[in-house]
């Protein structure tokens, strides 16, 4: 390595320019510039040169290596070097060649600049290592003047800063979508608040306070006011969330925010930021306490990111909407059905706790809103989940249908004693009070399914049971219940296809008169044989038809068989001969049924007053009035109308005038054991009743002579029993007629 002696005439100090390009500035930053040589001297050369020396607005600052070895643990050391002058040949031919390489290819550091020295360019030729190498300059030591040598530096200078600049930039643009990539993840205004905090402070590089504030009407729960609101916090007091702004007690955060507001325009101060963001309808700013001033490129980082946030804090509104709509019950706020699905699914699959899951179904609820309108209804309903929320215990309270809802909660504090209290006072809606009361279904973790939606399965059949229990108004849910349930959806499946496949027939059980023994007519039975061959008890469907609503289609079709057998009776010359057939409630209350009647006669062509339709006190009393009329109009074409199972109900007598009947039906029950001694009363009082109103009395489960000889004896009209005939299918009632013919005459 040559010595300073080899050195021109202190080269450094020859001044070739008129005037130094140098940029005049008083900023205490330094531009951080590693000078390494094995030569002291030309290290203080060096610096004296260079020392007067402003390069855009900074001073520069000299860290020195005097070895290869050296340079590279100081640029490990100290990252904010920008400036490297470095001498080729040191303690080897390379050294400087291998401490670019370790810049570039072991730190991965691009923007640092390299300005390579050398006193002996034989050792490096300067056009391939300008190929080879990223160095920003390459000099002989002889050729650089003190101008040559400032305009370097200057150049390489202003090449990284505009490289950090990019550099700064794109890692910012980074942040910013790998930021707002984040947010779309947040569908709640909390979430998205807090972690756009999180993501501005992490875009400027600083550990700073920051406020999300907006004014409260529309965006904060029960805030109708235009004062400012704390929306989100970092950094603050997690008490502030949802609280007034001037709950934070500092007047220069207040009146920035206001102002940056009123002003709607982005104000940047040196120790603190307010934020100006607008999209649609939302206006918010947002505070920040600053650590350092912000540079121009993080200035420039934040308009870009404040576009993207607007965005995406409409968007998290309109899915606050959408969620809204989704989830929560318009009228009372309440979580809705679909909620209350999912929180189902957490108490299913939740294995702390000990909690209960219980359905409210409102009693006659339908009646308020009949009589006094919707609105009223509303309020009532609105009311009811008001109270229910007071359960306590942390109680989750959903809306699930019209007049249903749904509560999750302890088992100690969920109890049918707890909700029964909550019905004991009445409700007000408007100006009136309602005492309402309830039915309850339950169902503990215990027999909980793993699904929300089979919990809820499983609390309806529980409410189900409830309803139909009269003495208590609550049930649990029992796995014998749903098993219940299982085989009655199993035999309304069954029947269904069953009755489309014509599987349904109608048998007959005479009816003949007790003092001429004549057949007068016969009581049509419904039977169901399956594709089996076996026989289903009509005990057991009628009540599945009447659940399902079938009962309807098959009771048209009943009324249809009895009118075609009446036909083809008559055809044979029995037409004295009546058929009965059995009519249950669903039919009354469909508003064609009187129709219906009339037209199958008419369809058959059949005499009216050979049809008759039998009623039993149970259906007169579900709904007298529409059954009373109802059968006053059929009465009026001709069709007969029987009382059946008469004095085993509770109708009233003067339903009992009102009814157009020509037939009483004394039931088996008070047949049994009419023979014996006092036990005839009843069946007594009944045919002395229907003498009094000119009707015919009819006498079931006939099965002894002595049944037979009592009723003689009491004056009943008609029977019908296994002692005269059992019931038949068609084609052997019209033999039983055949046989019987001339008692049919």
């Amino acid at each position: 390595m040559q010595t300073s002696e080899d050195l021109q005439d202190d080269f450094l100090f020859i001044d070739d320019s008129d005037e130094d390009e140098i940029i005049d500035g008083n900023n205490e930053d330094a531009w951080r510039v590693l000078i390494v040589d094995d030569d002291p001297e030309i290290h203080s050369v060096t610096q004296l040169a260079l020392s007067d020396l402003i390069v855009l607005g900074r001073r520069l600052e000299y860290l020195h290596a005097y070895s290869g070895e050296d340079a590279c643990k100081l640029i490990e050391q100290n990252p904010d070097i920008v400036l490297v002058l470095l001498d080729v040949v040191m303690e080897t031919d390379d050294a400087g060649l291998n401490v670019v390489k370790y810049i570039r290819e072991d730190l991965q550091k691009e923007d640092i600049r390299i300005v390579l020295r050398t006193g002996q360019p034989g050792y490096a030729p300067e056009e391939s290592v300008i190929k080879e190498y990223d160095i920003n300059d390459y000099k002989t030591k002889t050729e650089l003047t003190r101008r040559k040598l400032v305009t370097t530096v200057y150049a390489a200078i202003r090449s990284y800063q505009q490289i950090a600049s990019v550099t700064e930039s794109r890692r910012g643009l980074e942040k910013i979508v790998a930021g707002s990539a984040r947010l779309l993840g947040f569908h709640t205004i909390n979430e998205f608040t807090n972690a756009s905090l999180e993501e501005l402070t992490n875009l400027i590089d600083q550990d700073a306070d920051c406020l999300f504030c907006a004014q409260g009407q529309g965006i904060i729960e029960n805030a109708n006011d235009l004062s400012f609101y704390v929306i989100a916090q970092k950094g603050f007091s997690s008490l502030l969330a949802k609280k007034k702004l001037q709950s934070l007690h500092n007047d220069q955060i207040n009146n920035q925010v206001k102002a940056c507001f009123t002003q709607k325009a982005n104000q940047y101060l040196d120790d603190s930021v307010c934020l100006y963001l607008a999209k649609g309808l939302y206006r918010v700013v947002i505070y920040l306490t600053l650590t350092a001033p912000l540079s121009d490129v993080q200035k420039q980082l934040i308009e870009v990111f404040l576009t993207r946030l607007a965005v995406g804090y409409e968007n998290v509104h309109l899915f606050q909407k959408l969620n809204n709509a989704a989830y929560k019950d318009w009228l009372t706020s309440l979580p809705n059905r679909l909620a209350f699905v999912h929180l189902l699914d957490k108490f299913a699959k939740n294995n702390d706790g000990d909690d209960v899951a219980a359905l409210i179904d409102l009693n006659h609820f339908s009646d308020v809103n009949d009589a006094l309108g919707q609105d009223v209804g509303n309020q009532l309903l609105a009311a009811v989940a008001q109270r229910l929320q007071t359960l306590g215990c942390n109680c989750k309270v959903a809306r699930v249908g019209a007049d249903v809802f749904g509560v999750i909660g302890s088992k100690d504090c969920l109890t049918p004693a707890a909700l029964a209290q909550l019905f004991e006072e009445p409700f007000v809606a408007g100006e009136q009070n309602f005492p309402i009361n309830a039915c309850f279904g339950f169902c503990t973790k215990k027999h909980a399914n793993i699904s929300g939606v089979k919990v809820l399965n499983q609390i309806n059949i529980a409410l189900n049971l409830a309803k139909k229990t009269r003495l208590e108004q609550f049930a649990y849910y029992d796995p014998d219940l749903e098993d219940e349930t299982q085989w009655r959806l199993n035999m309304i499946r069954q029947l269904r296809t069953d009755f489309a496949n014509n599987r349904l027939e109608l048998w007959y059980q005479p009816q003949l008169s007790l003092s001429s023994g004549r057949v007068i007519g016969a009581e049509a039975l419904l039977r169901w044989r399956t594709a089996e061959g076996k026989f289903i008890s009509p005990a057991v469907f009628i009540p599945i038809a009447e659940y399902s609503g079938l009962i309807i289609e098959i009771g048209d079709w009943v009324v249809h068989q009895a009118c075609a057998q009446i036909k083809q009776l008559n055809e044979k010359n029995f037409d004295q001969v009546t058929i009965s057939v059995n009519v249950s409630i669903p039919q009354f209350r469909r508003g064609n049924f009187v129709n219906t009647v009339l037209n199958a006669i008419k369809e058959h062509k059949i005499t009216p007053n050979l049809l008759e339709l039998e009623i039993t006190e149970n259906i007169l009393m579900d709904d007298p009035q529409v059954v009373i009329d109802a059968l006053t109009q059929l009465k009026s074409h001709d069709i007969g109308i029987a009382l059946d199972d008469f004095g085993t109900g509770f109708s009233s007598l003067n339903y009992l005038q009102k009814l157009p009947l020509d037939r009483l039906k004394i039931d088996r029950a008070f047949v049994t054991n009419i023979a014996k001694e006092g036990q005839s009363v009843i069946a007594e009082t009944i045919i002395d009743l229907s003498k009094k109103m000119n009707l015919k009395v009819i006498a079931e489960g006939i099965e002894e002579t002595e049944q037979q000889e009592r009723l003689i004896e009491l004056g009943c009209d008609e029977v019908q029993g296994f002692y005269f005939a059992k019931p038949m299918p068609k084609d052997e009632f019209l033999v039983f007629l055949e046989n019987n013919r001339l008692k049919c005459q």
